[in-house]
């Protein structure tokens, strides 16, 4: 069998940052999946279940609202190795395009008060394995270390 593409990017020299993961076509729509790396792979401790888990909630429902990017985003979610998330977009985008968009997502985050939205038994399958202070501190240092510090360097695969 090949090896997948996200298996050939070099994680001994993955940084935190904004990384086109893959670019798929459907129709004659370009969908572009974005590593949003959080933390430093094989460097840094993995985010706990329950930090990536209020981050997936706050995050999807951000990002779903949005005025301008709503209807583009296919998916937000965790990644299995816990270092960060996987955003899919429809359009062919970099990773400069949706700085702004990250930065408005991280705020929301870190100002969010109050009950985590489908933070019930009804609306998700794990609703106690919530942490929102864990959420916004990995929500600051994302937007601290990567976003407003943006370089190519966290915006290009090392293979």
């Amino acid at each position: 069998m090949n090896k997948i593409t996200s298996f050939t990017v070099n994680h001994l020299e993955l940084l935190t940052g904004v990384y086109v993961s893959r670019k798929d076509y459907l129709h004659n729509d370009v969908l572009t999946t974005f590593d949003l790396r959080f933390t430093r792979p094989n460097t840094e401790p993995v985010m706990d279940s329950s930090y990536i888990h209020a981050f997936e909630h706050l995050g999807a429902t951000f990002l779903r609202n949005d005025e301008e990017w709503g209807n583009k985003v296919i998916y937000f979610g965790p990644m299995g190795c816990r270092t960060g998330f996987y955003l899919i977009l429809v359009g062919d985008l970099e990773p400069k395009q949706i700085i702004e968009l990250l930065h408005k997502m991280l705020l929301f985050v870190i100002e969010f008060d109050g009950e985590i939205p489908g933070a019930s038994a009804r609306d998700c399958g794990n609703y106690l394995d919530l942490n929102l202070s864990m959420a916004k501190y990995y929500a600051e240092k994302y937007l601290n270390e990567v976003i407003l510090k943006i370089t190519d360097e966290r915006m290009t695969y090392h293979t």
